[in-house]
């Protein structure tokens, strides 16, 4: 899967059988890791990435983490990319949570229902 060009390695590992998702979840994992990543770029310049998904048989789990501290040249506060995270993951019945690491850092976290293959 290439949608783009990457400006730093982020590893991607993967957690339980792949298997093929609705197109609703894929698209929705796939804009939550854009958004993450973008937000990293934006709030902690300079920090290092990483994203873990996790094939549950009736969910998967997306979670990009970060180690910045913060300081990137736009403001950090709620803004349109964490909505939009909250507002497709809510559309498909599952749950976010996305904030600060207690070790630094920031996590973005994402549980989306996967219907259970016939």
């Amino acid at each position: 899967m290439s949608r783009g060009r990457a400006r730093l390695p982020v590893p991607v590992p993967v957690t339980g059988p792949q298997r093929p998702l609705p197109a609703d979840v894929d698209q929705a994992a796939y804009r939550i890791v854009q958004e993450a990543l973008t937000n990293v770029g934006r709030h902690a310049a300079g920090a290092s990435a990483s994203v873990h998904l996790r094939y549950a048989p009736d969910a998967l789990t997306v979670q990009v983490d970060d180690d910045g501290e913060g300081t990137g040249a736009q403001p950090a506060g709620p803004g349109l990319g964490l909505i939009g995270m909250r507002e497709r993951v809510s559309a498909l019945g599952g749950r976010l949570h996305a904030g600060p690491q207690g070790r630094g850092g920031f996590q973005v976290k994402a549980e989306l229902p996967v219907p259970a293959a016939p």
